[in-house]
């Protein structure tokens, strides 16, 4: 792996992170493509760097952290349900990530709800729609959305909205609560995740290692940073629509190349 490869990740996670696309799909494909998929480093460094994607969001939205307490018990009681679920299925899970297949199916079927988003539930949202004001229950079920995005493909992203938008928060609402509550969720799942390579002697890093990991972070951060500011203003203008043809587009790329037998010897499970 080198500092290109380092590079175009990093962009990949920093615009793929928190936009309903899923970003596993899109590093499948990448470091395919790349020939570094089954690169050891690989699976650390594409879990290292989204320390520089959870920076984007707190420093992008620095001013919005002087909430009252409601504010931060939805977002804590939002992420209850994820560690609880992810405890008790992370086999499953890891079953799950090791099938592509799985990969392009959640993305292609995520992305024909999408088409339906705005007539399902936009017309009738709140524009006034406020994080610290849902109650108790609306941030549990936007929770239980979040664990639907444990399957590979889903994208913690699109769940978490398409969760949001149930509760009646406006499309705006619903994304940055979905930004917010990235925080805790991504922060506890990469340092989980570090731990567990830790104790397998993955963490031992040479020196260039070190500088690709902080490439990586700093890319990531100033992409994630770009693409959040850029999927608000187009949400807001145009909806979820594109994003529903995107999906299925990659979905469908996913599943052909599967089928020709491009992802044979790729392990999912370092995304």
């Amino acid at each position: 792996m080198n500092f290109l490869h380092a590079l175009v990740l990093a962009i990949v996670e920093g615009l793929t992170e928190f936009l309903p696309v899923s970003s596993t799909g899109h590093m499948v494909i990448v470091s395919t493509a790349m020939g570094i998929a089954a690169h050891p480093f690989v699976k650390v460094f594409t879990v290292a760097i989204q320390f520089g994607a959870i920076l984007s969001v707190v420093v992008l939205y620095r001013d919005r952290f002087a909430q009252p307490w409601a504010f931060y018990r939805n977002i804590g009681i939002a992420f209850v349900p994820a560690i609880v679920f992810g405890f008790f299925l992370k086999k499953v899970i890891d079953q799950m990530l090791e099938n592509i297949v799985v990969v392009g199916v959640a993305l292609v079927l995520g992305g024909v709800v999408f088409l339906f988003l705005d007539d399902l539930f936009t017309r009738r949202a709140n524009s006034d729609s406020d994080i610290a004001q849902l109650s108790w229950r609306g941030a549990v079920s936007i929770g239980l959305f979040q664990v639907v995005a444990m399957i590979p493909g889903v994208s913690r992203s699109a769940a978490t909205i398409i969760g949001g938008l149930t509760q009646g928060l406006s499309p705006k609402t619903a994304a940055e609560f979905s930004f917010f509550l990235a925080v805790p969720t991504m922060f506890a799942a990469t340092c989980k995740s570090l731990w567990d390579y830790g104790k397998e002697g993955s963490l031992q890093f040479t020196h260039r290692e070190v500088w690709l990991l902080a490439v990586g972070n700093v890319v990531g951060f100033i992409v994630a940073m770009l693409a959040i500011k850029g999927f608000i203003a187009y949400l807001t203008n145009h909806g979820f629509r594109f994003f529903g043809y995107y999906r299925i587009a990659v979905g469908a790329i996913l599943l052909l190349l599967t089928a020709m037998g491009y992802f044979a010897d790729v392990d999912v499970s370092i995304f």
